[in-house]
């Protein structure tokens, strides 16, 4: 896969978590333009501002996640990419519970860490919690995930996708943990998935 076939993976990625809110504010506008019932319209109105506020976390996350934001050497602060994965997380299934370090890290370092949490969070389809906790040196990044929940599923394409190991032809479900499986190759990171029914954990560094 060379490097057109691998963003135009990711796209497709983004653009498939984008379908849903996206698709919610153009239904609560149209009910908007054509209802008269003053419930219906708040009801309608309350739908818009959440998908919108949806659509803007999930973009918020991929512009940094799957993105090139900030400079090549950028640190950012874990706090700030505590609160953008929460709003990733907010009004879905699983709950984030955040108990990183308040420090800054590598941008490279973050991007692990937000696809990490991701992987986690998409792999409890019944909901859960994700508990985040890293290191407290900037210099020595290292992170642990875990997630809990009444059912934990990961496909089995995904997670070979995570370890490097995907099958061709690679799509817009898989290439979200390749990215990760390429990002904590190049930070020599140690990138490790281990689930059970009703636990998962990504740990790297």
């Amino acid at each position: 896969m060379n490097d057109l076939e691998f963003a135009a993976l990711l796209v497709s990625r983004l653009c498939h978590d984008l379908v849903s809110p996206v698709g919610a504010v153009m239904n609560g506008l149209e009910v908007l333009e054509d209802e008269r019932d003053p419930e219906l319209r708040a009801d309608a109105l309350k739908l818009v501002e959440s998908s919108a506020a949806q659509a803007a976390a999930r973009l918020k996350f991929a512009r940094l996640a799957f993105g090139a934001a900030g400079s090549a050497a950028a640190a950012l602060d874990l706090n700030e990419i505590g609160r953008i994965i929460e709003g990733l997380l907010k009004g879905g299934k699983a709950e984030l519970v955040w108990q990183a370090a308040s420090v800054n890290w590598p941008k490279d370092w973050a991007k692990l860490l937000m696809n990490a949490a991701l992987l986690v969070a998409d792999s409890l389809p019944r909901g859960g919690q994700v508990v985040v906790t890293t290191s407290s040196d900037p210099g020595a990044p290292a992170f642990q995930i875990r997630g809990s929940g009444p059912a934990v599923r990961m496909l089995d394409d995904v997670a070979k996708a995570a370890r490097g190991e995907a099958s061709e032809p690679v799509d817009s479900r898989t290439i979200q943990p390749l990215l990760a499986h390429k990002l904590a190759r190049a930070l020599n990171a140690g990138l490790t998935l281990t689930w059970t029914d009703t636990e998962i954990e990504a740990a790297a560094g």
